[in-house]
Order: C-alpha cells, then structure tokens, then sequence
C-alpha cells in the first residue's frame, strides 16, 4: 500500500492536520497518492464548539466534505475505538458498529476532549453545552420550560462551574430565558463555583469586569460551593443548601478523549500526552497528538497549552507540517505560539478581552464584543474549499491568535 497519515478527529486540530501535510506534501511533489493523507471522524463536518453556548446550537457546525475532498483528503466514516502502535492500526467502527482495521505509517491524534463528569449523585438529570448534540438538547429543554407550571424551579437556570465556559453561558440565559418564559418572569441565573472567586483560572485581570457583567445581567454566584447531588428538580449543596431548578447546566471543566489511555506514555493530569516540540508524542517514533490531547509548550517560558481553539488551530497546522515532513525527510517546523489571549463573551453586555498569561485587559463591552463576534462568525471557521486557499491557509507559520 502507499504510506498513510492517519488522523483520528475533524475537529479544529484534525482538520488543519490534514491540510497541513497536505500543503508539505504538495510542495515536496507528494500530493500524487504515493502518501494517502486519511482522517477517521464520525462526520465530515466541524463543529464549532467554542460556540454551544449561544442559541440555534444545533447549526453550529460547518461542512468538511469539499475541503477534503478538493485537499485531496481521504475521509472515513467512523468511530476510533482501538490502536495499536506495535501494529501501526487503528480499529473504527461504523453506524452499525461493523468494525474495520487499517494500517498507517504515521498517526496523528487529534480526539479532543470531553466533559470532566465526576462521581456525582444525579449528574445525568444535568444538561451540558460540550458537544453539538448535548446543547441542542439543552436548547429543546429551555424552548419548552413554558408549558410548565409557573414554579421557582421552572424559573431557575444553575450553571455548575465558574470557568471559561460556564461564564459564557450563565451570561447568555437571562435573555434566553425570558425569550421562552416571557418578560415578566421572574427568573433567576445562578453560577454554583467551588472556589472562593469567579473566573478561577482567567486570574484577577479580567474579574472585576465578569463580576460587573454578570451583575448587571443578573447572574448571582454561589462562591466556594461545592454541588454534591443533583434531581430533576433541583440541586443540593456540601453547606446543606438546596436549590429548586428544573434546569442544572454542568460546565465544571475537560479531560483529554480516553483514547489516549491506549497509547502507552507520559500524561498529565488531564489524560494530555506529552509531546516535543514537534509535537511526536514522547517515546513513539510513529505517533503525533495535538490539539486537546496534547501536553505541548507555547514557548520557552514555561507556559502549556490550553484546551482551547485557539491553541487547537495552530497545534492542528504545526501537526500536520510536522507528521508530514517526518515522512519525506522535509525539515520540521517546531510549534510556538508565543502570544495568549483571552475573549470572554458576556452575553448581551458585552465581553472581555485580554492578552498575556497574565490577562491583562485590553478591551471591554461593546468593543470587546465586536472582536468576539468575528472571532466566533469567522475566524474559527473552515478556510475556502479552493485548494490552494485551503493549504495556504494551513501554513504553520500562519499564527491565529483567536
């Protein structure tokens, strides 16, 4: 058979690992079936993930096929389930479950990540907004909170989890909510955070803002609360306090995809493999992980990637230069993403923006907005199905800070 890279996910990572051994290859006169460029994924479609937390989730994704297919990518429809790097194959099952084994000359890992679901009594009456399908049934379910009985429980939305994504979503429902409840109710937004401050992680730059924000669009927060049970009706808290909602949104941070647990090598805490800077996941010659699944250096200061879409983006491009060019013998491009940045969408007051690991804000509200619009709108989409837009556009040295 002709050599193959093999990528696992049509997310952001794989979707620009492909085009990004794509583009090597055509520029070392490889683009002629002598190496098949194949991802495996359930659908040829990227989801927009970073977007679920916004109505109308069931249409944010964007389709695949002609980008491949113009690229030169092979597509698989499957599911990954098993790999064997002492065989160099990957077992995927089919709609039906039919499982079929193929082989690869070099793997790129690129499975994302998944909601952290801890042991948690009742944890399945709660909604989520971590893939495409979980946030359209949590749309369906707010759609119909009218038809019932006026109630506080029916009138409450508890958002589990202060972080980057249960911010963004706890900012959006008080108007989502009196969308499908009417202007009059009395409805209540709480965000339930274990810590003792909003934003844990995005540090004290940004948190007057978020407190300010939320404020004013009437999020309470439950600081230093701890969620031990969950019903259909409501939570319960480690202080005893019980909350009726008829609606728990569970956002309380990601794991790296388990699949990774079927590569023998050094994780971090996070099921994330460590990788070089190329992104060769560490004592396998065969094997590359990037995006979420990835434990990888931005730069030489010390700072790891998040799992984020922004790193996502350019860990997929550098991955794919990289797989690509360990194979013809082309020269590496060691990943570095120096710059970090942070947007924050705060619903309809606006959002935040800052830069540095440090978040030091540079932006707010409206203008702030704006920026985060066209980040979500446009920057995060696929590129151009034209070929040459699309493996141009697939260039590793091209840095989208989004």
């Amino acid at each position: 058979m002709s050599e193959r890279i093999l990528i696992i996910g049509a997310g952001f990572a794989g979707m620009w690992s492909a085009l990004g051994a794509m583009r090597l290859l055509d520029q070392q006169g490889k683009a002629d079936g002598s190496v098949e460029v194949a991802v495996i994924a359930p659908q040829p479609e990227l989801h927009i993930r970073p977007r679920l937390y916004e109505k109308h989730a069931a249409t944010m994704k964007a389709p695949l096929s002609e980008v491949f297919a113009n690229a030169g990518v092979r597509f698989i429809k499957g599911y990954a389930k098993a790999i064997s790097t002492a065989k160099n194959s990957v077992t995927y099952s089919d709609d039906e479950g039919r499982e079929t084994t193929i082989g690869y000359t070099k793997l790129v890992l690129a499975t994302g990540s998944v909601l952290f679901r801890p042991d948690i009594p009742g944890l399945a009456h709660a909604f989520n907004v971590d893939q495409l399908a979980d946030a359209a049934v949590l749309e369906e379910h707010i759609s119909q909170l009218g038809r019932l009985p006026e109630s506080p429980a029916r009138n409450t939305v508890i958002v589990a989890g202060g972080g980057f994504t249960g911010i963004e979503t706890a900012a959006e429902m008080p108007h989502r909510l009196r969308n499908a409840l009417g202007e009059d109710a009395d409805t209540r937004v709480i965000i339930v955070e274990r810590n003792d401050a909003i934003g844990p992680d995005l540090g004290p730059g940004p948190r007057p803002i978020i407190e300010q924000a939320l404020s004013e669009l009437g999020v309470e927060t439950r600081l230093g609360a701890a969620i031990v049970s969950i019903d259909q009706d409501g939570v319960t808290l480690a202080s005893g306090e019980r909350i009726d909602a008829s609606t728990v949104i569970w956002t309380a941070g990601a794991r790296a995809n388990p699949i990774t647990s079927q590569i023998d090598a050094e994780k971090d805490a996070s099921g994330r493999l460590h990788v070089d800077r190329n992104l060769k996941v560490i004592g396998h010659a065969n094997v590359y992980a990037t995006g979420d699944v990835a434990y990888a250096a931005t730069d030489d200061a010390g700072n790891r990637t998040m799992m984020s879409c922004q790193h996502a983006q350019n860990l997929g491009r550098s991955a794919g230069h990289n797989v690509a060019a360990d194979l013809v013998g082309a020269d590496p491009i060691p990943y570095s993403q120096e710059k970090y940045v942070t947007c924050l969408d705060l619903g309809p007051w606006g959002a935040v923006y800052t830069e540095g690991w440090d978040r030091q804000v540079k932006l707010s509200g409206a203008e702030a907005k704006a920026l985060k619009t066209k980040i979500n709108t446009t920057w995060i989409y696929p590129p151009s199905a034209e070929r040459a837009a699309a493996l141009a556009a697939a260039d590793p040295l091209r840095i989208v800070v989004a």
